[in-house]
């Protein structure tokens, strides 16, 4: 894969997009983990297949949505979704993990309304389901990216107050920090990240890049600074070997991503094990 890279521009798009992937999957997952929101990204997830196969009924029934990217439409069903699930967190304010379950049957629930109607499954939406090296466009690639730049340069602001908010949320809101605005900015940054992950690792695997690496970091991390730096480079890890074992195996993205950052956490795991059994001298 590494020489074919040079030679075709579809590889080369799906490559530059996985690193970027890579990146801001595990680096936002961190802030997820640590605030106990693991399975928003599953919610978010459903919510974005919803929007895609919304998108593909649409194009097949009317002119307007006929050229359209379905990634768009993901994206926006995603937002939305996030915006839902802040809603119902504060209407449920003693039972706020209540929104993520509701906000996830809601996006089963129209995802296979418009797949029904669309008639079952096709060959584009089986590529958002389990990811596709070839299905990564140039304009896909530039949506990424500036996502990608978007996601870091938030965090990157706003770095010391998601920290506070991660870890004491009610220290965060009597040191005046806008709580309620810096989580709404971080539901977003989370819908658009996994919108744009799908291409590679599919809606249905998106939320194992954005914990697993995570998982395995914080094993051998030392502070909240190298979990992050050690959840990033796993995630890297994962996403270049997944895409290389997918090109040459003739395989969902997906999986081989998926598959891998498991090999890794489980490695880690065993390596704790012997580092605790091993003698003190």
């Amino acid at each position: 894969m590494i020489t074919a890279i040079f030679h075709y521009e579809f590889l080369r798009n799906t490559f530059l997009t996985g690193i970027l992937i890579g990146l801001i999957a595990p680096l936002l997952g961190t802030f997820i983990v640590v605030r106990r929101l693991s399975l928003i990204a599953d919610a978010l997830s459903h919510v974005t297949l919803a929007g895609i196969a919304a998108s593909l009924f649409l194009s097949k029934k009317t002119i307007m949505f006929a050229g359209m990217n379905p990634l768009y439409l993901g994206m926006g069903f995603s937002v939305l979704g996030s915006i839902f699930i802040e809603r119902l967190r504060m209407v449920y304010k003693h039972y706020q993990e209540l929104a993520i379950p509701i906000i996830l049957s809601g996006g089963i629930g129209i995802g296979v309304i418009f797949i029904s109607l669309a008639d079952g499954f096709n060959t584009d939406l089986l590529s958002y389901l389990f990811g596709s090296v070839s299905a990564v466009s140039r304009i896909d690639l530039y949506v990424i990216l500036g996502i990608s730049l978007l996601v870091a340069t938030i965090i990157i602001l706003l770095y010391k107050e998601l920290f506070l908010l991660s870890f004491d949320e009610e220290h965060a809101k009597a040191s005046g920090i806008p709580a309620k605005s810096i989580h709404f900015i971080f539901m977003v940054m989370i819908a658009l990240v996994i919108a744009a992950s799908m291409r590679i690792v599919g809606v249905l695997l998106v939320s194992a890049l954005m914990t697993l690496p995570v998982a395995a970091s914080m094993r051998i991390a030392r502070g909240f600074k190298q979990t992050i730096f050690l959840s990033i480079l796993f995630g890297e890890t994962a996403v270049i070997g997944g895409l290389i074992s997918a090109y040459y195996l003739d395989l969902a993205p997906g999986g081989t991503i998926v598959i891998i950052s498991i090999a890794i956490l489980l490695g880690i795991i065993l390596y704790k094990r012997i580092q605790g059994n091993r003698p003190i001298k």
